[in-house]
């Protein structure tokens, strides 16, 4: 799990580069990235695996407008971190609106669900 938070950080590092370094991109033919070009489904709650890591995941989650990831149980400890949009997580503790930049930790065994109140993107590391 530790490994998977270092390579979140830099993940979020390299998508924070100067104008610049993303000037430099451009020219060298670096692909251009974005979650939202990783869901061309038409369903209102999307997965996509970016990375299977040997001791866990990354995903991408995207919920539609008004639409919801259903109330459920992860069997492992994940973190939930609201890329884009605007949602609210609720677990039996309670709820909490996200937007860009957000995250919760979600326990082990406790039900929860998100609801997406705008169109949303989200990474989740199990």
């Amino acid at each position: 799990m530790k490994n998977l938070i270092v390579l979140l950080g830099i993940l979020l590092l390299v998508g924070c580069k100067s104008t610049e370094n993303i000037t430099n991109q451009s020219k060298n033919n670096y692909p251009k990235m974005n979650l939202k070009d990783l869901h061309t489904e038409d369903k209102a709650v999307q997965t996509k695996l970016l990375l299977k890591a040997e001791e866990g995941k990354v995903i991408s989650l995207q919920i539609a407008s008004g639409e919801q990831l259903k109330e459920h149980v992860s069997n492992v400890p994940t973190i939930l971190i609201c890329v884009s949009g605007k949602a609210v997580y609720k677990d039996e503790s309670g709820d909490v609106t996200l937007k860009a930049g957000d995250y919760v930790m979600i326990t082990q065994d406790v039900k929860h669900e998100v609801s997406a109140i705008t169109d949303s993107n989200f990474i989740l590391i199990k």
